[in-house]
């Protein structure tokens, strides 16, 4: 995770980095509040434990001068790491509720291929986002004989407006650029980081979150990755591990306007793995992340955009652009566990979200506030579902 602050004093704002990257690198995870999950989770509980997934994050943090409020960034996942801009991998898509935006995925769904990463950012800076990636691809080298590359860059997002300076446009290409060439494997920073520095879930502060599962195909092992950008919900809905946590915990809600009252805000869910999978496979995939969704208490109200894309990293040398390719897939009747493995690392992800995430004030003095880590705990021993 990359952090830039512009406009302040040096000191100010090397402090402020600082101490986001020390309380972000620090963060305890949902099993370490000993929420139960089902499932067997890769190594590192993260959508990196996918071989060859690479993650990027440039979080924007920055009170500006004028009395604004910058709390915004991008996040760039790279199915193959350096080399996704040159060789795709298949791909799915699904909307469960479309208020929202995923460039690119009209051609996702016409040829079944994911090309170049999957970003993610605020609402307002789609556009600048989705260029930028071109002109990082530009820049790669290596266009088709015309001397362009024809490109459709996949960018999400979610609408980080109570928060962030939303209107200022304050992730610029040269962010874009940062996490794409930061973007690498191993752990990933949670909660208050990249395109999820200024989002909220079920009216806690949230941003990003990642979670994985080991599961055993024919005595093959595969795993399945999720990395979401959480800022749907309210209060009342909210459950974790089946605890009805919103109805106990009532206290800071972000949204006191009467006005409010059905499902609002949005999620992109990201899930990948290394399971051999054609297009259409993978479409059902990406459905299965609803089902994760739903574990939490979400009903995909009318005002969510809840967006979700899966790919598989198999199938490697399909991608040579030979007139005839080969590709190896599961069969239908085994995907089972695969569709499991998908429900169970995405309602963990938005958990990990969640637990990551720290109270932030922004844009006109509003405020978000953490869940409570005792609060929670107290709830599931209550409840009996505290794993010691």
């Amino acid at each position: 995770m990359t952090s830039f602050h512009s406009s302040r004093p040096l000191l100010l704002s090397l402090a402020l980095a600082i101490a986001s990257f020390a309380a972000s690198a620090a963060e305890p995870r949902a099993r370490d509040l000993g929420i139960p999950f089902e499932g067997t989770p890769g190594t590192l509980n993260a959508i990196t434990d996918v071989a060859g997934v690479s993650v990027g994050q440039v979080t924007l943090i920055e009170d500006l001068a004028d009395g604004h409020k910058v709390r915004t960034g991008v996040t760039a996942i790279l199915p193959r790491g350096r080399d996704s801009l040159d060789k795709w991998v298949f791909g799915g898509w699904f909307a469960l509720n479309g208020n929202g935006e995923m460039t690119g995925t009209a051609w996702l769904e016409e040829s079944g291929q994911l090309e170049g990463p999957v970003m993610l950012t605020n609402t307002h800076s789609v556009g600048v986002v989705r260029d930028a990636v071109i002109a990082e691809r530009i820049k790669a080298g290596g266009a088709d004989a015309s001397g362009y590359w024809w490109s459709l860059p996949v960018v999400a997002e979610t609408w980080d407006g109570h928060l962030n300076d939303i209107n200022g446009f304050h992730v610029k290409p040269e962010h874009v650029a940062q996490a794409l060439r930061d973007a690498k494997g191993g752990p990933v920073e949670e909660g208050n980081v990249g395109g999820g520095t200024g989002m909220v879930c079920h009216e806690f502060k949230c941003g990003i979150g990642t979670a994985s599962r080991r599961i055993d195909v024919e005595k093959q092992s595969y795993t399945v990755g999720a990395l979401v950008q959480a800022n749907y919900g309210v209060r009342d809905t909210l459950r974790i591990a089946g605890v009805p946590v919103g109805q106990h915990l009532r206290e800071d809600r972000v949204y006191t306007d009467a006005s409010i009252t059905g499902d609002t805000g949005s999620i992109i869910i990201v899930i990948a793995t290394d399971a051999p999978l054609l297009p259409h496979q993978l479409k059902r995939i990406a459905r299965r992340a609803g089902m994760g969704l739903a574990r939490m208490g979400s009903y995909a109200g009318n005002g969510s955009g809840d967006i979700f894309v899966a790919f598989s990293t198999a199938n490697a040398s399909a991608t040579s652009g030979d007139t005839l390719n080969q590709a190896r897939f599961i069969g239908n009747d085994d995907l089972d566990g695969l569709f499991e493995a998908t429900v169970q690392a995405t309602e963990e992800a938005i958990v990990n979200a969640m637990v990551a995430a720290r109270d932030m004030q922004g844009e006109g003095g509003r405020y978000a506030k953490a869940i409570p880590h005792d609060a929670l705990v107290k709830l599931l021993k209550r409840y009996r579902r505290h794993q010691p």
